[in-house]
């Protein structure tokens, strides 16, 4: 009767929330819009709430005892096996992925792969560190206008304006660290997401500098050792390998860039979680005081969180603008990086390839089922809910130790008081 009573009165709630929202559809009338009702839309949602609450607290019931636990290490070990093989499986996937499907498919794996490094950025400050960042996309932003503008004054290609357009993004990120170095939790949150929306509103209102509303057009395309994409003559890439001139060219080109980018984030952040800062941030991320304690610079930990994220924000900022060739301060709301840090969490905090798989789910699903645009934010979102029921900690929610005891050695009767160990 339990059961019952708070499946009830679950779908009664659901029932109030979704009836005004989704019950509800404008369509054209005589005199205008008129609402016509969606009864049938709302009871299957409120079906899936009725039952999706039963379900849970029959599993809750079911639940094996504690004595009952072994299972667990088991299945540890079944996810650690079966990322061993989807890693590489996904590398190799990734490498011929233009040869294998068509122009639009590998428009949708840039914009995939953007995501998958924002999410690799960001999971260096939410995940490693455990520093809670709402405004993610304000590197995200900066490297995008940092890139514009270089390369607009200066003239300079994108191969040289892109570290430059990092180091600024990583030079904000060492400007918010400072500001919230006593600041945890919730705290912390307002004032990321406060930056956020101050860097939104600067680009918005300097119109002198990053024109404002228009924003910025006329973007410089990346060239491959100087072969510019787009015509045959002798100075172009068509030209030069006298080739027929297709814009799939240079999307192709577009698409192992970012590539290039991702798996050099990945490699980076793999790479750092292996040296005392990564495990810095780990004990960070487990309880600040204790890490303290220990003589670890707090300080100089969480600068450098946010200062590699940033970089790598701001690395995915000039291949967004370069990629569109004009850049608005609408790329760069509030939702860019609700959606960034929605990946991460979905991911599991910590785990690259979780990561990898939660964009792939997020973005590129959402892309495919763009026809259903009135129902794709709802279904994302009780999908969301379902993650968070079944799995709480992510789509791959083991991690390798940075550091672990191998087999238990002898120590040396000269290393220890007692003699022997």
């Amino acid at each position: 009767m339990t059961a019952l009573r708070e499946a009830a009165l679950s779908a009664l709630v659901a029932l109030g929330l979704f009836a005004p929202i989704v019950g509800l559809r404008t369509v054209p009338g005589e005199g205008g819009l008129a609402l016509a009702p969606q009864p049938g839309l709302v009871g299957v949602l409120v079906g899936l709430v009725f039952f999706g609450r039963l379900g849970v607290h029959l599993r809750d019931r079911l639940r094996p005892a504690p004595g009952r636990a072994a299972v667990r290490p088991r299945l540890a070990a079944t996810t650690a096996r079966l990322g061993a093989w989807l890693a590489p499986a996904l590398i190799a996937l990734a490498l011929i992925w233009p040869a294998l499907v068509g122009r639009y498919y590998v428009d949708l794996a840039i914009l995939v792969l953007t995501y998958v490094m924002l999410g690799w950025g960001l999971n260096i400050v939410v995940g490693l560190a455990g520093l809670l960042d709402l405004g993610y996309v304000a590197f995200y932003a900066v490297g995008a206008y940092a890139y514009a503008l270089i390369a607009q004054f200066t003239g300079l290609g994108f191969w040289t304006c892109l570290p430059m357009a990092g180091l600024l993004a990583a030079l904000w990120g060492v400007t918010l660290g400072f500001p919230v170095l006593r600041l945890r939790g919730d705290y912390l949150a307002i004032v990321t997401l406060a930056f956020g929306e101050i860097i939104r509103v600067v680009l918005l209102n300097w119109v002198s500098l990053t024109g404002g509303p228009n924003g910025i057009s006329g973007i410089p395309r990346p060239t491959l050792f100087g072969l510019r994409f787009g015509g045959d003559e002798p100075g172009s890439f068509a030209g030069f390998f006298h080739l027929t001139s297709s814009p799939m060219q240079r999307i192709v080109f577009l698409y192992y860039v970012i590539l290039g980018l991702a798996f050099f984030t990945n490699l980076v952040s793999l790479r750092l979680r292996r040296l005392p800062l990564g495990r810095a941030w780990e004990a960070l991320r487990e309880d600040e005081i204790a890490c303290r304690s220990l003589g670890i610079n707090i300080t100089r930990t969480k600068l450098t969180a946010f200062a590699v994220g940033a970089l790598f924000g701001g690395f995915a900022g000039a291949f967004f603008a370069t990629r569109q060739g004009f850049v608005s301060p609408e790329s760069f709301t509030f939702m860019e990086s609700a959606t960034v840090l929605a990946i991460v969490v979905l991911g599991g905090l910590g785990s690259q390839l979780g990561v990898a798989l939660a964009a792939i789910v997020m973005i590129g699903g959402a892309e495919l089922f763009r026809e259903f645009a009135d129902y794709r934010m709802l279904v994302f979102g009780l999908a969301l809910v379902v993650m968070m029921v079944l799995r709480p900690r992510g789509l791959v929610s083991t991690r390798t130790p940075s550091v672990a005891l191998g087999t238990p050695r002898m120590i040396g009767a000269d290393m220890v008081a007692q003699g022997r160990g």
